[in-house]
């Protein structure tokens, strides 16, 4: 049986991804992936297995995040042209 801090860990996991999802295509059902994966991984005992789990759901949500984080820089260049009229050798205006 999994002890309380790793039973709390999992948790806090779970409502990060949970809160993470909501900004993810829908179309890709994330939330009910994350339901059917912590569902599958529900019955474990050995705490290396849960550990194990446990670095994948971290891997999952760090992985996600560097998603967003993408999808910003992405919006931010494409609201700069990328042809500016600034001199690049002065970086002043002509």
């Amino acid at each position: 049986m999994a002890s309380k801090a790793t039973r709390l860990r999992a948790l806090a996991l779970y409502k990060e991804l949970h809160r993470l999802g909501r900004d993810y295509e829908p179309s890709y059902d994330f939330h009910g992936k994350l339901r059917r994966m912590f569902e599958k991984n529900r019955n474990l005992a050995d705490e290396g297995e849960i550990e194990k789990a446990l670095k994948m759901g971290e891997y999952i949500r760090n992985e996600t995040l560097a998603l967003y984080s993408l999808r910003k820089y992405r919006h931010l260049k494409r609201m700069y042209p990328s042809n500016s009229t600034v001199d690049p050798l002065t970086d002043r205006w002509p």
